[in-house]
């Protein structure tokens, strides 16, 4: 009788371990249990400032790679530029990092492009750019987005944009205007990342808030420059989507690039447009 007990013990334990053992989760899946992470971070065409012409992609990607965001906005990107040794930025990034991607030309640039990069670790659905207006001439600014399925949680839009650095809030406030009406067309929730290049309490941030709501309100850390930084320009915010801010951050990241990257991760509901926002960021 001795070997039958000896099995069913084993077997016993054996069941008991199978249904107390926490399931191995991958990346893809943190989503289906209600977790998502945003990243914006402006990437100075992956030239460190300490490096004066120096392309150091792979110092881009490990930053991404350390923080496991599972969108991310990258701004200041570059594709076949003869200053990045004619690379496509984004399509490194994506391979080093595993994610899908897509880039968006915003203006003609050195025998190449330059403009923006979303990063996702779901598949892409679908994808688009806008021109942003100017009232003062500059450099042409724009706003990229993509359409994807959050498992488990359905559709839902990514913005990106990098707006205008040369004409205090003029350009700027237009331009958020102008994104603020293209994006509220749109009924799914929507995630909005990049460099504003505009502090809070400024018209342009104003405006941003009526409509949207930040990763972070009050006592935001700061993302530029990268080193002793002293003001926020880089922004995370949503928009018909009810989910709980767990967490707000700035990487006190100092050599890859000359902002900082931001993240902020949110808790989903499937029932976002009925759950309050809470703004309260962990720090």
């Amino acid at each position: 009788m001795r070997a039958p007990i000896a099995i069913i013990i084993f077997f016993t334990f054996l069941v008991a371990g199978t249904c107390l053992a926490k399931p191995v989760l991958s990346q893809n899946s943190q989503a289906a249990i209600g977790r998502l992470k945003i990243m914006s971070y402006n990437i100075h065409h992956a030239n460190p400032p300490s490096k004066a012409g120096l392309i150091d992609v792979d110092a881009i990607a490990e930053v991404i790679k350390k923080e496991h965001p599972d969108l991310v906005g990258l701004q200041e990107v570059d594709k076949s530029t003869k200053r990045s040794g004619n690379i496509d930025e984004a399509a490194l990034v994506a391979q080093k990092t595993g994610m899908h991607y897509r880039f968006f030309k915003a203006i003609d640039y050195d025998s190449g492009y330059y403009g923006l990069a979303i990063l996702s670790r779901f598949p892409i659905d679908t994808s688009g750019s806008i021109d942003l207006p100017q009232v003062m001439k500059g450099e042409a600014r724009i706003l990229s987005f993509i359409g994807l399925r959050l498992p488990g949680q359905g559709p839902v839009i990514f913005a990106n944009t990098h707006l205008d650095a040369q004409h205090a809030d003029s350009n700027r406030v237009v331009q958020v205007k102008r994104i603020i009406d293209e994006l509220n067309k749109k009924k799914e929730p929507v995630i909005i990342a990049g460099d504003f290049n505009s502090e809070a309490g400024k018209e342009t941030i104003e405006l941003l808030d009526h409509s949207f709501r930040r990763s972070c309100i009050i006592s935001c850390p700061f993302t530029i420059p990268q080193v002793n930084p002293n003001k926020t320009i880089d922004y995370i915010a949503t928009r018909n989507a009810g989910w709980f801010v767990t967490e707000h951050a700035v990487i006190p990241e100092t050599y890859a690039s000359d902002h900082r990257p931001v993240t902020a991760i949110y808790q989903l509901h499937p029932d976002a447009h009925t759950i309050p926002i809470n703004n309260t960021p962990k720090h």
